[in-house]
């Protein structure tokens, strides 16, 4: 018998709430001149660039629901396979609406996450100037929020709840009393990660929406990226030895959490898809390199930040991702900020090119 995804289209059952205990200790500081001059540039920059969801992203483009996102079946693990190969178009259509709909659920999630450990920041971090910068990115993550949940709500029409995965770190890191490791597992480690997803499918996407959206949000990430570096490139080589091979362990840890919550396990659950088949995917030379892919940004990040001793570069050196040390990271947000300006003048043509249509109707 044919092995085909199939599913009741209600949504997952969500728990209502989640309550994380997180304490800590709020903040003042009062010298209010002393900012350093590369963060107070980065506030400024953050404060310039702010943008309205409803505004820049054209919501008015259909998504066909059989392949919202339009990424290439090619980049799928599965494409190929003998499942995929006795799969018809529905079939295929339904696993690839889950599959975004899982994917971008996370960064839903991910997004709010980033929303809760930006505020806590804000309140503990030490330093006026690093008060400022949060304080725009508060803004950002709640506007990601926003474009996020639209998408998935309007346009695929499927949510599914927080990864497992994903809720151990940010369990991890709100709970955390010590301002660095807010910083630490949210700015570097999950929107690092998230960087190298959105680029994905930046890159890929032929759904010119969801290509768009993932490029705007991406303008932004890369600025919260710079400011963690910022913040702990001072702080960490104040650090004992013990100190930074804690947190180097926290890293490692995290990363791995990471890596295994891209595998998507609750899709095929959903589908009710068969071990074999998940085993596959687990397995899969695509689906390996994908998922060092997305630790291309991480790891240079942490040399750059003083946190490179032996149990992190173990830990990439058995990840296989160790070569992304050399990665330019500043040539990588170059990138970014040109998408997001390369989107912002393909979305005007398009506009322009309709409203010339209406006139001459």
């Amino acid at each position: 018998m044919t092995t085909s995804p199939t599913v009741n289209e209600a949504d997952v059952a969500f728990e209502p709430k989640w309550g994380v205990e997180s304490p800590s200790t709020t903040v003042f500081d009062f010298d209010y001149t002393g900012g350093r001059d590369q963060l107070l540039r980065l506030y400024d920059k953050g404060t310039r660039r702010q943008w309205i969801g409803s505004d820049r992203l054209d919501w008015s483009l259909e998504v066909d629901p059989d392949h919202p996102v339009g990424m290439p079946d090619e980049l799928s693990p599965l494409f190929g396979t003998e499942w995929w190969e006795k799969w018809d178009d529905k079939q295929k259509g339904e696993l690839r609406r889950h599959v975004e709909a899982w994917r971008f659920s996370q960064f839903m999630h991910g997004e709010q996450g980033a929303l809760i450990c930006t505020a806590k920041i804000v309140q503990t971090v030490p330093d006026v100037d690093s008060k400022f910068y949060a304080a725009t990115q508060v803004i950002d993550e709640a506007r990601h929020v926003e474009v996020f949940s639209r998408y998935l709500h309007e346009k695929i029409g499927l949510v599914y709840p927080l990864n497992k995965d994903l809720k151990a770190l940010l369990d991890d890191v709100i709970a955390d009393s010590r301002w660095d490791m807010t910083y630490l597992g949210m700015q570097v480690l999950i929107e690092g990660l998230a960087l190298a997803a959105f680029g994905i499918i930046r890159n890929n996407a032929t759904e010119p929406l969801a290509k768009a959206l993932n490029a705007y949000v991406m303008q932004d990430e890369a600025r919260h990226v710079m400011f963690g570096r910022l913040a702990l490139r001072d702080y960490y080589p104040q650090l004992t030895q013990a100190e930074r091979d804690e947190r180097e362990s926290f890293c490692v840890e995290a990363c791995y959490l990471m890596r295994d919550r891209f595998l998507g396990q609750e899709v095929f659950e959903r589908l009710d898809l068969p071990q074999e088949l998940t085993t596959y995917v687990e397995e899969s030379e695509t689906w390996r390199m994908f998922r060092n892919f997305l630790f291309m940004r991480i790891v240079p990040i942490l040399r750059d930040i003083g946190l490179w001793g032996p149990i992190l570069r173990q830990g990439f050196e058995e990840m296989g991702v160790i070569g992304f040390a050399d990665t330019d990271i500043d040539a990588e947000m170059a990138e970014d900020e040109k998408a997001a300006e390369e989107n912002d003048a393909a979305r005007d043509a398009r506009l322009a090119h309709v409203q010339a249509v209406a006139e001459q109707a």
